[in-house]
C-alpha cells in the first residue's frame, strides 16, 4: 500500500475559484499546510488543463505535496502527477493501474459498501466516500450521512476520505464516523481568505481545535 497523508484533500476546481488563478490558490492552501491536492477541471479545454497542471506540479513539488488529477490518466502521465482519482463512470480502475503502474496513487469514488469492496479489490489506494452532507457541488445524489463511513470502514482496509458538504463545523462528525480524512471544495475555495479557511480545517482535522472551543 502506498503511504500518503489523507487528513485534508483540497479539490481544486477552477469553477469554484471565481476567476482566481488556480496555481496561486494552490500555493495559498499549501502554505497553510495542505499536502494533498486533487485537480479537477470539467469545463476547461485540455490544453488549459495541461498548462494548469504543469503549474500545479511545480508548486506541489516545492511543498512536498501530492498532486492527483481527476479522471484524466493521460494528463497524469503528461505532467508526471502522483496519481488519478476515478469516478464510477471513468476508466476502469484495473485499466488505469495497468497504464500508471504500481507507483502511482489511484483513488476511487464510492457510494456503497459493495462499490468500496470492489474498488479495493481492483487496487484502489484510497476511497472517496460521499456525499456525506448536503453539498452545493454534488446535488445529483442525496447525502449518505456518516453511517456509511463506518459500514465501509468495517469492510475495507484502505483510507477513507469523506466528501460532500464538508465544513469546519461538521468534519468531526465524519472523522468520528470512520473517515481517515476529508476532501473539500467550497469550504475553502469560496472563503474570503482561502489560506485561513484551510488552516482552520486542518487544525480541526488534526485534533488541535473543535468548532465549539
Amino acid at each position: 500500500m502506498i503511504r500518503f497523508s489523507t487528513d485534508l484533500c483540497l479539490i481544486l476546481d477552477p469553477s469554484a475559484l471565481s476567476g482566481q488563478d488556480p496555481v496561486k490558490s494552490a500555493e495559498a492552501v499549501l502554505a497553510a499546510g495542505v499536502r494533498f491536492i486533487q485537480y479537477r477541471d470539467k469545463g476547461g479545454s485540455r490544453q488549459s488543463a495541461y498548462r494548469t497542471a504543469r503549474g500545479l506540479i511545480e508548486v506541489t513539488r516545492r511543498y512536498g505535496a501530492l498532486l492527483i488529477i481527476n479522471d484524466d490518466v493521460d494528463l497524469v502521465l503528461a505532467v508526471n502527477a502522483d496519481g488519478v482519482h476515478l469516478g464510477l463512470e471513468d476508466l476502469p480502475l484495473s485499466a488505469a493501474r495497468t497504464l500508471l503502474g504500481p507507483g502511482r496513487i489511484i483513488g476511487a469514488s464510492v457510494h456503497t459498501v459493495e462499490q468500496a469492496r470492489f474498488a479495493e479489490q481492483e487496487g484502489a489506494d484510497y476511497l472517496g466516500v460521499g456525499p456525506i452532507f448536503p453539498s452545493p457541488t454534488k446535488q445529483a445524489r442525496p447525502p449518505l450521512g456518516c453511517k456509511i463511513l463506518r459500514e465501509i470502514k468495517n469492510e475495507t482496509h484502505i483510507p477513507l476520505i469523506a466528501i460532500g458538504g464538508i465544513t469546519v463545523d461538521n468534519v468531526w462528525q465524519a472523522l468520528d464516523g470512520g473517515a481517515d480524512g476529508a476532501a473539500c471544495i467550497s469550504a475553502v475555495l469560496s472563503a474570503p481568505d482561502i489560506r485561513k479557511a484551510a488552516e482552520g480545517l486542518l487544525r480541526t482535522i488534526r485534533g488541535k481545535s473543535r468548532p465549539d472551543e
